[in-house]
């Protein structure tokens, strides 16, 4: 199954209205498991979670698969602790996982992101 990850900048309603939605479904045996949805209070706090240094990091786990911390921070040629710290927050977010051999890797098919922009 495609594992999609929606990343959105929205409100605290909407994030409730979403999640009220997805229980609905898990209770009906209807729910849309590979589907993950982050959602930010706004663009500052996305692009703060998201920086392009780390946008960076996920798209070379996504090409080059599975790997350490070492081994990323050799291929992107980085600090090691920095790419550490980075890691950290992005296995926070879901948007990487661990496996038991400590290697990391992305828990996604496909990211996509959406910003309102409104007056």
């Amino acid at each position: 199954m495609k594992r999609k990850t929606e990343v959105t900048v929205g409100d605290l309603s909407g994030a409730l209205d979403r999640f009220e939605q997805a229980w609905q479904r898990g209770v009906a045996g209807t729910s849309r498991s590979g589907e993950v949805r982050l959602t930010f209070e706004n663009l500052p706090v996305l692009l703060k979670n998201l920086t392009p240094a780390r946008w960076k990091l996920l798209e070379a786990v996504k090409r080059s698969g599975p790997m350490s911390i070492n081994e990323l921070a050799r291929l992107l040629g980085r600090n090691y602790k920095n790419v550490h710290t980075d890691v950290i927050r992005l296995v926070e977010l879901g948007l990487i996982e661990r496996a038991p051999d400590q290697r990391i890797a992305v828990a996604w098919d496909t990211i996509t992101a959406e910003m309102k922009l409104a007056a």
